[in-house]
């Protein structure tokens, strides 16, 4: 368990390269190249749901699994609707199944990360 709560800089380091991991990602495999354009609208959306949920959960100050699982299903939930909204994309099917796929592959490369990041700090 301690793996998934590294030093406060570690832990919010490894969480947005997470997001920016999972936004590179996806705009290889979807052949939209990687530009500042496509990170200020796949990952931005996303950082900012996900930094403004840690703030609500205090992730980074009273460090918990409570507070990591929160953060992670409200921020990324809240990004991905930013995002599509931005878009100007319909609320649909599609989008619930890239909301499935991004809160997956964010916890995957969140708690991948943390645990790198705890790593190196031995």
């Amino acid at each position: 368990m301690r793996t998934l709560f590294p030093p406060r800089g570690q832990a919010t380091a490894a969480d947005a390269l997470a997001i920016v991991v999972f936004a590179t990602i996806g705009l290889i495999s979807h052949h939209h190249g990687i530009s500042f354009r496509g990170y200020a609208r796949d990952a931005a959306p996303v950082l900012g749901g996900w930094f403004v949920a840690a703030m609500v959960f205090r992730l980074y100050v009273r460090p918990s699994a409570k507070a990591l699982i929160g953060t992670w299903a409200v921020g990324v939930t809240a990004g991905v609707l930013v995002r599509a909204l931005a878009l100007g994309r319909a609320l649909n099917g599609k989008e619930a199944t890239f909301l499935t796929v991004a809160l997956i592959s964010n916890l995957v490369f969140v708690v991948g990360l943390r645990a790198v990041a705890s790593l190196v700090r031995r």
